[in-house]
């Protein structure tokens, strides 16, 4: 199975870090923000990964190489030529679809590179019967909800599955926000035009409404490294 992860935004809410660095090449704790995710990755036994690549495409390759020096093979998905900029995070998934399914694959972790997971495991047995899973296009791990985003995304019900307002959750039904995080069936983006920017919640909306996207919590750390304060702490933590 192979990987995204999501590397292309501008991260406005960082600058002036952003304004030379992008966002995921931000060093925490003593080494890049995606490597992270690249070497938990690795440990998950993922050997491929895509990273998608727009302000400032080109020190990713400069910074990480090949992947090699972290048991992997990167390969870089360039959306700063699109005649848009970035595609979003749907519309970039589509884009690198070809990457993703080199090999035969149809499912593939997403992660996205401006989240800090420390103890995330990509669990290859996860991964598996994810795959298996005649049902499902979708399978997301949920966080509790902070303080910029108190109302959440999704709720779960009994059965596992992520409800939204438009879908099944009640007015009062706790929701829980996706960590951004996931598991992904390649067939969930095939119908998006390529080239045009979709963000992924469109996606997420339909699966939903076809009963095939499931969700669970997560009680790791986890946080959103949105802003410089943000990054600054994690930097203090010892």
């Amino acid at each position: 199975m192979r990987a995204i992860i999501l590397a292309a935004g501008r991260g406005e809410r960082m600058r002036p870090l952003t304004d030379t660095t992008p966002k995921p090449l931000l060093l925490v704790q003593g080494k890049p923000l995606i490597v992270w995710h690249i070497e938990a990755l690795a440990a998950g036994g993922v050997r491929d990964i895509v990273i998608n690549t727009a302000w400032l495409s080109e020190q990713f390759p400069a910074t990480l190489g090949d992947g090699s020096r972290y048991g992997v093979r990167l390969h870089f998905s360039d959306e700063s030529r699109e005649p848009g900029g970035a595609l979003e995070t749907a519309g970039g998934i589509r884009k690198a679809l070809p990457l993703l399914r080199d090999g035969g694959a149809e499912s593939f972790w997403v992660a996205s590179a401006d989240v800090f997971v420390p103890g995330f495991r990509f669990d290859a047995e996860a991964a598996a019967r994810f795959a298996a899973d005649p049902q499902l296009d979708g399978h997301l791990w949920m966080v509790a909800n902070s303080p910029h985003h108190p109302s959440g995304d999704f709720a779960i019900d009994a059965q596992g599955l992520a409800l939204s307002e438009r879908h099944g959750a009640a007015p009062d039904q706790p929701r829980l926000t996706w960590s951004c995080l996931g598991l992904f069936k390649a067939r969930l983006f095939d119908g998006l035009p390529l080239g045009q920017a979709v963000r992924l919640r469109h996606c997420l909306e339909d699966a939903i409404g076809r009963q095939a996207l499931a969700a669970e919590p997560y009680h790791g750390a986890w946080t959103d490294v949105g802003t410089p304060e943000r990054l600054a702490r994690l930097n203090q933590t010892p």
